[in-house]
């Protein structure tokens, strides 16, 4: 089949490159003319692993390309794409500017009958306003279809090519059927191909991120009572996930969530929500709560310490997640301006993020080469994102270089029992 994909963010080249690998000729557009050139050479702008495999496979088979033409991607295409960035506006709405336009531009390039597919994450009633302005621009056929994308940053190709189910909002059966038959092949182990209307199908991304976010700040919530009662948060997320009716996912209490989705979609349900009169109450709170977790580390380093001020802490660290370089809505972000802003120190290490974090980050923040060099002289070691490498260190390394043995661990990669035995005063989260 014949596909464009508009938007080479982490969504678009995502996309892309896996309906390439599954035979379909690819064309990945974006006005941006620096970056285009630079995938063509092999240069991939995100890190999400796997993916540069996939671009340079497929780019060598001729079935993905890049371009900043446009018109063209939209009349060698049966199926249009639009994967580009829906950021929130200062009152915490999806700003649509970007979707508007391409909508706009792709309807002028038409010649013959396409599918449009809203791939971004928008809010409810989009692919009405999308229907409005292509007919304003064109007198060719044409369907809009919303298909929300469900994937996890650093296992997004794995989601891709085996998906929990595929969403399709649709009112035209033609353009249901081209999807169906485009997404068959990632759907054979027995995942559903799930149609419906188009708000509908806008609405469930917003209801899976909404939900996901309110588990999270939920379990954080529980992590402070337990610390109130001397309770063991573990225990009782082990508790929870064996009920059948909550399950394990997403229990894990913490610094809070970050990244380019549920910080994002949480304030726009919340907004577009009220534009139609109802108050999101829950999700006030879900937000309220996270805001105020991504402190939670600093307020324990204040009570051991009493002072920040002259001290060093190493922060291990500074992606919103593993397995990604994304510092959007990072904790890490937050906690290093609070011990800055306290007189402390922060020197910091990420095995993928420096880069991106250099950019975010508040310039007094110092990074190091690895692990174990962020820790010299340190007063504390924060561990803000949960690494594979951290998750085995050499304690006694860790021991030897840090001025204090002290480990402020927001994931709770260990036990307490096991850190008393290292000679670590050991403070986490709920326990």
């Amino acid at each position: 089949m014949k596909i464009a994909v508009v938007g080479t963010g982490y969504v678009g080249l995502v996309v892309g490159a896996c309906f390439a690998e599954n035979g379909n000729d690819v064309i990945c557009v974006d006005k941006d003319a620096a970056k285009i050139r630079a995938l063509r050479r092999g240069r991939i702008p995100i890190y999400e692993p796997g993916l540069d495999e996939l671009v340079a496979r497929n780019q060598s088979e001729k079935r993905l390309t890049f371009s900043t033409a446009l018109p063209r991607a939209v009349r060698t295409s049966t199926i249009v794409f639009i994967a580009v960035g829906t950021p929130s506006g200062e009152d915490g709405s999806a700003d649509l500017k970007h979707v508007l336009a391409v909508a706009k531009d792709l309807s002028r390039a038409m010649n013959g009958y396409k599918v449009i597919v809203a791939k971004s994450t928008v809010p409810a009633g989009t692919s009405a306003l999308l229907r409005e302005i292509i007919r304003r621009e064109t007198t060719h056929p044409f369907s809009v279809v919303s298909n929300p994308e469900f994937l996890k940053q650093g296992a997004a190709i794995d989601d891709f090519m085996r998906p929990d189910r595929v969403v399709i909002g649709a009112e035209d059966p033609r353009a249901a059927e081209l999807m169906r038959s485009l997404y068959s092949p990632f759907t054979r182990t027995g995942a559903p191909i799930m149609v419906m209307d188009c708000a509908s199908a806008e609405l469930s991304k917003y209801a899976a991120n909404a939900m996901l976010a309110t588990r999270i700040s939920f379990m954080n919530e529980m992590a402070n009572v337990c610390e109130h009662f001397d309770a063991d948060v573990d225990e009782v997320r082990r508790t929870l996930a064996s009920d059948s009716r909550v399950g394990p996912a997403f229990l894990f209490p913490g610094v809070g969530y970050g990244g380019s989705c549920f910080p994002k979609d949480v304030k726009a349900l919340m907004k577009f929500s009220e534009q139609k009169g109802y108050h999101f109450k829950i999700l006030e709170a879900v937000e309220a709560v996270n805001k105020s977790q991504k402190s939670r580390l600093v307020e324990k380093m204040m009570l051991h310490f009493n002072s920040l001020k002259g001290k060093t802490i190493a922060m291990w660290g500074l992606a919103f997640k593993p397995r990604t370089d994304d510092m959007r809505e990072a904790p890490a972000v937050v906690i290093a301006k609070e011990v800055l802003s306290q007189g402390g120190r922060v020197v910091a290490y990420d095995p993928q993020a420096e880069k991106t974090a250099r950019v975010v980050m508040d310039k007094r923040v110092t990074y190091a080469s690895g692990a174990y060099e962020a820790l010299k002289g340190a007063d504390g070691l924060a561990i803000v994102t949960e690494w594979n490498e951290f998750r085995e260190p050499d304690f006694s390394r860790i021991r030897a270089l840090m001025r204090e043995p002290v480990i402020f661990d927001g994931r709770n990669l260990f036990t307490k029992e096991q850190m008393r035995a290292e000679g670590f005063t050991y403070i986490s989260i709920g326990r």
